[in-house]
């Protein structure tokens, strides 16, 4: 079976290769094979608000009230979120919040629960 990456920009599965090119039918965007190898050795370290580095799977406590944008409801400082999974982007954690439910983070406003 030939595994292909998937595609850098939106992480789409359905890329396919021509010539010496990987394409994604999805954002049509295309990258060359040495491209790929590079992206993937680029490894994105995340770190909470005292510099600690976030793992998938942490848990961690919110360090400021958070409004949630369109609705009236605030994530209050000290809510223990569980079992974070980070994402690229400018919201690096995607997670459950009690309460409120799924939403994304800024790991710049949570601190790792030792």
């Amino acid at each position: 079976m030939n595994l292909l990456p998937a595609c850098p920009k939106c992480s789409s599965v359905y890329t396919y290769q021509e010539n010496t090119l990987f394409i994604c039918p999805e954002c049509a965007h295309e990258w060359s094979q040495d491209a790929a190898k590079t992206d993937a050795d680029v490894v994105k370290v995340i770190k909470d608000s005292n510099g600690t580095v976030l793992l998938d799977g942490d848990d961690v406590t919110v360090i400021k009230d958070l409004k949630v944008k369109g609705t009236s409801l605030v994530v209050k400082v000290g809510t223990k979120v569980k079992n974070i999974r980070l994402v690229d982007g400018d919201h690096d954690i995607d997670c459950k919040i009690p309460g409120v439910g799924a939403m994304s983070l800024k790991s710049e406003f949570v601190r790792k629960v030792s």
